[in-house]
């Protein structure tokens, strides 16, 4: 009973250090956008502003266009959100239902694609776009939003689908109801909860993505929010940092309310798939 106690106390506290070093990042951050100049740059900082103020709000709206920045962003993540669903859901259904070899290899092939890194891949989709013309534009910018997300939200979909049970097909099935009748009005209603929640995720990874958008995007009016929040960093690498500070709490908002928001179903997509009907 001691050892065991001992134990779990020992998961608690490790648990609890973890959550610290994920929190100190963010809680610097809303601490910093808050604090005047002169806090700034003391030698002695502290946790909470002495003097708070919105001043480096007001200065980062006035030097960067962040609304407009936050715009493009929000059509970029819901275009690539929307996309990626529509294809994922038939795509998941197919593999979890017909689980041949070739399902099984394109299962296996989503799970290495994760596995490559942004620089491998930034080449090919540069040229592939650079042909199709959408070099420094939106529709090209979403294309590679979709390519990036759809793995992950192919194998998020893959555990809602398994998670329903094939005998409400077959009972529906066998009340008459055809194969597109039984999809729309028997799986479609099971699955929203899992389409909702993976595409809120492939909306949070685009709306914070920045590499391919620094990439692709070269005119300022097409900038995202992440390629904006880099005009606060001078020509010499010193940064603006109270109004830096100020924009990536708000760029970061979004992502956190989504995420509170879905946590709960991203982690019933991802454990729906382990249960066996």
């Amino acid at each position: 009973m001691r050892t065991g106690r001992t134990a779990r106390a020992g998961q608690y506290v490790a648990l609890l250090a973890y959550l610290v070093f994920l929190a100190f990042p963010f809680l610097w951050l809303i601490s910093t956008a808050f604090k005047p100049p002169r806090e700034l740059g003391s030698l002695h900082p502290t946790w909470i502003p002495r003097d708070p103020t919105l001043a480096n709000f007001r200065q980062a709206f006035d030097e960067q266009p962040l609304l407009h920045a936050a715009f493009n962003s929000l059509i970029a993540a819901l275009g690539a959100a929307l996309v990626a669903v529509l294809l994922a859901t038939p795509m998941a259904y197919v593999m979890a239902r017909h689980r041949t070899r070739l399902a099984r290899a394109a299962t296996g092939w989503v799970v290495v694609s994760q596995a490559f890194p942004l620089v491998l891949v930034i080449i090919p989709l540069f040229l592939v776009l650079k042909n199709l013309r959408l070099i420094n534009s939106m529709p090209g910018l979403i294309m590679v939003y979709v390519v990036w997300a759809l793995p992950f939200a192919l194998w998020m979909l893959v555990g809602y689908v398994r998670a329903v049970p094939p005998e409400l097909e077959e009972a529906a099935a066998v009340d008459g109801a055809g194969r597109l009748r039984t999809l729309v009005s028997v799986t479609a209603p099971l699955l929203a909860p899992g389409i909702v929640a993976t595409a809120m995720f492939a909306f949070v990874t685009a709306w914070n993505e920045f590499f391919f958008a620094l990439v692709l995007l070269k005119t300022p009016e097409k900038q995202t929010l992440p390629v904006i929040l880099t005009h606060f960093i001078g020509a010499e690498g010193v940064a603006d940092l109270g109004p830096l500070a100020a924009a990536a709490f708000l760029a970061t908002l979004p992502s956190l309310v989504v995420f509170a928001l879905i946590q709960r179903r991203i982690t019933g997509g991802m454990l729906a798939g382990a249960v066996k009907n």
